[in-house]
């Protein structure tokens, strides 16, 4: 912190605010980001990760998860936060540096109601309560009212055109797995970390000699942003200049009382590379879609309120975070969720011509933020498009916006993990993949404003006026927020307060 004692009391009061001030949407990695989104929250992604396990013995696997369903309290019942069964979820990965899809995992749920009924006057009446008839400890309990579960798929090749083979339970090779319902409380589930975890599998992927394991449900939701105070007009309180050195502390977490939904795989890295083996970067993306069309049913009754057809139509995508917060205009957000990263180009200017620098600038300009000063900004074309050279760029690479992983680089142990990643010397961090720990607000504030210019990496020291300054939220994170192993994300928090 000894930089930010030497700035003017104004520049160290500017570089606090700053993630605030870059624009709103930007606060939450991929909450609610896109105007037509917000219609479908179920298939919202907000968070991808994709890293080298570091749970012990697990070292050489590689963790995926994919959050969807933002801002989940905890007590909305009584319908909790089921995925939805009319959309497509899916993680790619591409594993030669061409930009697409080298393998698929789309998962697709299913909900069955059980009609739980008691007995009133001498005759059965069907119980109001959506998710929970009784206590619940096992999986598919018989006080579940509704049975949610899902089935995985893996595709190699193109999306809609591989090869197409079932993933399977690896105890009995069955192709449907329980999804744990939500965390209502503890008289419904007495113990739900231990419910839960019933519900990790060992499975078996087709093309891949080793196991691996799955978990689908609700986690206590895994980013951290003061997000009340940054739509109020940045109306954030300065701390005193004796607080300045706990400045990445000061803010409070606004999602601290929110949950999400866990898509989650781990799997062996030798699956996921080429396997011809000659490069151990691998990139990655969520994306979910929905059909064309929809005919809303004018009396349901007993029968689906809708019926959905026609074809895919992508409608969320997410790879690295604050992508389509920061860098992508108001004006193509929903184009950039229906994009693929091959299409890419398309969005060239927003990574070599910022907008966001430059509105930093002009708000705090005079506090020493000064934009850099390189154009095109190769240092962010690294960061975002192609991977940063020795690090995570692979051997051949098409310029798309994905989050990348060098598969060869050793995870970085429990307790020794930089919440900085790269910039601050842990290479197993993010940009190269992105664990939970790393708090990737803070890390994108101080690249886009030159980080990378100070390291000579894409630009020199002298593009970057304030290249050194320790730009944050004060939304603190690292890896004391999460677990040492799968499934990584804690328990969710419980909807209702008697615990």
């Amino acid at each position: 912190m000894s930089h930010i004692i030497k700035q003017p009391l104004r520049a160290m009061l500017a570089g606090i605010a700053l993630a605030a001030v870059a624009a709103p949407n930007a606060m939450a990695s991929s909450h609610r980001e896109a105007p037509f989104i917000t219609k479908s929250p179920k298939i919202d992604a907000t968070d991808f990760y994709m890293f080298r396990s570091y749970e012990s013995g697990r070292d050489k696997f590689v963790t995926l998860i994919a959050n969807y369903v933002p801002l989940q309290d905890p007590g909305a019942g009584p319908n909790y936060f089921q995925m939805d069964p009319d959309a497509l979820y899916e993680i790619h990965v591409d594993n030669n540096g061409d930009a697409k899809e080298d393998l698929t995992f789309q998962f697709r749920f299913a909900n069955t109601g059980k009609d739980a009924q008691f007995t009133v006057g001498g005759k059965k009446v069907s119980i109001p309560l959506v998710i929970n008839g009784g206590p619940i400890a096992d999986v598919n309990a018989a006080g579940t009212n509704v049975r949610e579960t899902y089935s995985v798929s893996v595709v190699r090749g193109d999306r809609r055109s591989g090869t197409r083979a079932a993933v399977t339970n690896a105890t009995g090779g069955a192709t449907t797995f329980d999804k744990p319902i939500d965390n209502i409380g503890k008289k419904s589930i007495p113990d739900y970390a231990a419910y839960a975890a019933k519900h990790v599998y060992a499975v078996d992927i087709p093309g891949c000699a080793t196991p691996a394991r799955m978990f689908v449900g609700q986690r206590k939701d895994s980013f951290v942003v003061n997000l009340g105070e940054t739509f109020d007009l940045i109306n954030i309180k300065a701390p005193a200049v004796e607080f300045l050195a706990n400045a990445e502390r000061n803010a409070r977490d606004d999602l601290a009382g929110k949950n999400v939904t866990s898509i989650e795989l781990e799997v062996a890295a030798s699956c996921l590379t080429a396997s011809t083996g000659s490069d151990p970067v691998i990139g990655g993306w969520t994306t979910a879609s929905l059909r064309q069309g929809r005919l809303l049913n004018p009396a349901p009754g007993a029968s689906a309120p809708s019926k959905e057809g026609g074809a895919w139509t992508q409608v969320s995508r997410l790879g690295m975070p604050l992508v389509n917060e920061v860098v992508i205009g108001l004006k193509d957000k929903d184009t950039f969720n229906h994009s693929k990263p091959s299409a890419d180009g398309q969005f060239a200017d927003y990574v070599t011509n910022p907008t966001l620098p430059a509105l930093i600038e002009v708000l705090y300009g005079s506090a020493g933020a000064k934009a850099p000063t390189n154009f095109p900004r190769n240092d962010l074309i690294a960061a975002f498009l192609t991977g940063v050279k020795g690090v995570n760029q692979p051997a051949t690479v098409t310029p798309a916006e994905m989050l990348r992983l060098n598969t060869s680089i050793a995870p970085t142990a429990v307790g020794a993990q930089k919440r900085l990643g790269v910039i601050d010397g842990d290479n197993a961090g993010f940009p190269n993949g992105r664990r939970p720990g790393d708090d990737v607000v803070d890390i994108a504030l101080r690249v886009v404003m030159g980080k990378l210019c100070t390291l000579n990496l894409g630009c020199a020291p002298s593009d970057a006026p304030a290249g050194a300054i320790r730009f944050t939220d004060g939304a603190f994170l690292d890896e004391t927020f999460f677990t040492a192993g799968f499934p990584y994300l804690k328990t969710p928090l419980a909807g209702s307060p008697q615990q």
